[in-house]
């Protein structure tokens, strides 16, 4: 007696349909998920615009902030501090991550040294930016005896460098080894190479990569909340004074006040940093891509 065994056409057709199955499987996985990101960041968006937009108006945006029972308060002081505090940040992390993401990817690709950095730089991205503040406090606050939007810049520039040394390394490691070796057979030194060749290879996504650390720090809370604090005066005394910002503010308005208009007031603020943040994300992401030919 013989056993019926199936066709080798029959078994190519359940193979293709089972691939076929889990190929459109993951993709209705890919598309549900997708889509459950998009749905909460647009509820995120829309909850902040629906109570932020109350707040909104001509002095909101040209008058400092001010206490409870005094009319007419705003938020231009910690938008100008938010911003003096972002670029103070941006001017001592950007050159260094720079530099170091040129050490690590053109001197130190496969050295003891490059892999000791990149794990220490690995780290540093995991850690909690209040333990960055902690530090920072313990470092310049507590030895100068004030609050500073100074050291409010330097909580946030440790942040920023990691992420810019990580991404760097990375941009410059894609660009192909054959320009490095086209160069190097002219006569070019390697400094040239590295700074005409290697980095006009990968502007694009270097630009992209501060940008993208910039937006990171420029909501961050804790770290100034140890550092910078807040303020409701100008922010003039940037090494020597509390400076200004519009997260602790929007912290102290929406948590320690029981006044629904310093609700509203944080509302606002927690509007402008929204849209202030993802327009540079938008902008990083369209004005920097890569060119198609």
């Amino acid at each position: 007696m013989t056993s019926s065994s199936p066709s080798p056409l029959k078994c190519r057709r359940r193979g293709l349909f089972r691939r076929k199955l889990t190929n459109w499987f993951v993709i209705a996985i890919s598309a549900a998920g997708t889509l459950i990101a998009a749905v909460f960041l647009l509820w995120i968006l829309w909850t902040i615009l629906r109570n932020g937009m109350h707040s909104l108006s001509l002095s909101f945006l040209t008058q400092p902030t001010k206490p409870y029972g005094i009319p007419d308060g705003g938020m231009l002081n910690a938008i100008l501090g938010t911003a003096v505090i972002t670029l103070a940040a941006t001017i001592m992390a950007v050159p260094a991550g720079l530099l170091g993401g040129i050490c690590l990817s053109e001197f130190s690709r496969d050295s003891r040294f490059g892999n000791a950095i990149r794990f220490s730089a690995n780290v540093m991205m995991g850690m909690p930016s209040i333990i960055v503040g902690l530090f920072v406090y313990t470092l310049l606050v507590m030895t100068t005896g004030n609050f500073s939007g100074f050291a409010g810049s330097v909580a946030l520039a440790i942040i920023m460098f990691p992420v810019i040394l990580r991404t760097t390394e990375d941009m410059l490691c894609m660009v192909p080894n054959a320009l490095r070796e086209s160069a190097l057979a002219i006569g070019a030194p390697r400094w040239r190479i590295t700074l005409a060749v290697v980095f006009r290879s990968a502007r694009s996504g270097l630009i992209t990569g501060v940008l993208l650390a910039v937006a990171r720090v420029a909501g961050e809370t804790a770290p100034l909340l140890f550092t910078a604090l807040t303020s409701d005066a100008w922010p003039t005394g940037f090494f020597t004074q509390p400076t200004a910002n519009l997260t602790v503010t929007m912290t102290e308005y929406a948590t320690n006040s029981p006044f629904e208009t310093m609700h509203v007031r944080a509302w606002g603020a927690a509007l402008i940093i929204t849209f202030a943040v993802l327009a540079l994300n938008i902008i990083c992401r369209t004005a920097f891509r890569e060119k198609k030919a």
